[in-house]
C-alpha cells in the first residue's frame, strides 16, 4: 500500500467534503444546473434540498478539478490563470446586477478627469506631509528629551485613537470656531496628513531602530554630526524596512481619501455618489468607482515593488 497516495486521496476527500458542507450551508443556488440542463428544472423545483446538495457537490468537484489542472502549469502561468478566472467570476457577478453600461460609458470620462485627478492630488500632497511628520515624530520618540518625547507620544496616541472621519469633521467644522476658516480640500489634506503621519511615525521609528547601533557609533567615530549620521547613514539603510509599510499606508490613504467626500470635495467617491443620483444609477457608479480605486491601487503596488527593488539593490551594494 502506498501510504503517501492514500493520505493524499484522504486529504482530497476531506477537502471536498468540507467545501461541499460550506457551500450547502451558505445556501448555494442550484438554478445554474437548470440553465445548463433544462430537463432537470422539474426535479430542481420539486427537491430544493437535494438540488442544493447536488449543486454544492458539483461546484466542489469543479473547483477541485480546476485547481488540479492549474497545478500542472508553470508557476507564472498558474498566477495568470488564477487572476483570469477570478476576474471573469467578478465580472459575471457584476453582470447579474443588470447594469446600464451606456450610463457607465457616459459618466466614466467625467469621473476619471475630475475625480481621479482630485483624489491623486489630495493623496500625493498628504503622503508627502505625512512622511515629514512621521520622520520628525520618529526622531522625537527616539529622543531622550522628555518634553519632545511627550509631545510625540501624545500626538501619535491622539490621531491613531480617533476615527479619520471624526478628524475630518473636527478640522473642517472645528477650526472655524476658533477663527480659522478652512476650505474642504485643505481640511481633507490636513486630516489625512495628521492621521497617517501618526501611523507612519511608528513605521519610521521601527525602521530606524532596526539599524544596528554600531552603524551610528562608526559614523560618530568618523566625525559625523548626529544629523549627518541620521540622514547619511541610518535613514538610507532603514528605507528598506520603511518603504514596504509606507507604500501600504499610501494605498490605504488613497482609499481613505474617499472620506473627504463628506465635506464636499470632488474626489472619486463624491462624484460617483452625485452622478449616480441623477438617474438613480447608484450601483453603476459605485462599481465604476470601485474599479477605478482598484486600478489605482494596482499601479501603486507596482510602483512600490519597483522602489523596493531599487533600495534592495542599493543596500546590496
Amino acid at each position: 500500500m502506498n501510504y503517501p497516495d492514500a493520505a493524499r486521496r484522504t486529504g482530497l476527500l476531506i477537502m471536498l467534503t468540507l467545501m461541499t458542507a460550506v457551500l450547502y450551508t451558505l445556501g448555494i443556488s442550484s438554478a445554474w444546473i437548470g440553465k445548463l440542463v433544462p430537463m432537470t428544472l422539474g426535479w430542481l423545483t420539486d427537491s430544493p434540498q437535494a438540488s442544493r446538495l447536488v449543486s454544492a457537490v458539483l461546484i466542489s468537484l469543479i473547483i477541485a478539478v480546476n485547481i488540479k489542472l492549474l497545478r500542472l502549469l508553470p508557476r507564472n502561468q498558474q498566477i495568470v490563470g488564477v487572476w483570469m478566472e477570478l476576474l471573469i467570476l467578478l465580472m459575471l457577478f457584476f453582470y447579474t446586477f443588470d447594469l446600464s453600461y451606456a450610463f457607465i460609458a457616459k459618466k466614466i470620462g467625467f469621473l476619471i478627469s475630475q475625480g481621479v485627478v482630485t483624489t491623486l492630488y489630495i493623496s500625493a500632497i498628504s503622503i508627502v506631509i505625512a512622511t515629514a511628520i512621521a520622520l520628525a515624530g520618529a526622531i522625537a520618540k527616539l529622543s531622550r528629551n522628555g518634553v519632545v518625547y511627550g509631545l510625540a507620544t501624545f500626538y501619535t496616541s491622539l490621531f491613531r485613537g480617533l476615527p479619520l472621519l471624526m478628524q475630518i469633521y473636527i478640522i473642517y467644522l472645528g477650526l472655524p470656531q476658533v477663527g480659522y476658516v478652512i476650505s474642504a480640500i485643505p481640511a481633507g489634506i490636513l486630516a489625512l496628513s495628521l492621521c497617517y503621519g501618526a501611523y507612519m511615525t511608528e513605521i519610521f521609528r521601527a525602521g530606524i531602530e532596526s539599524i544596528p547601533r554600531g552603524q551610528s557609533e562608526g559614523a560618530t567615530a568618523l566625525g559625523l554630526s548626529p544629523n549627518q549620521t541620521m540622514f547619511l547613514v541610518i535613514l538610507p539603510q532603514a528605507m528598506r524596512v520603511i518603504i514596504p509599510p509606507t507604500g501600504n499606508q499610501f494605498i490605504a490613504m488613497l482609499k481613505d481619501s474617499s472620506l473627504v467626500s463628506v465635506v464636499g470635495v470632488w474626489e472619486i467617491m463624491y462624484l460617483a455618489r452625485t452622478q449616480g443620483q441623477t438617474e438613480f444609477r447608484h450601483i453603476e457608479m459605485l462599481i465604476t468607482a470601485s474599479m477605478i480605486y482598484w486600478i489605482l491601487s494596482m499601479a501603486l503596488e507596482f510602483l512600490q515593488s519597483r522602489i523596493e527593488e531599487r533600495f534592495g539593490r542599493f543596500n546590496a551594494r
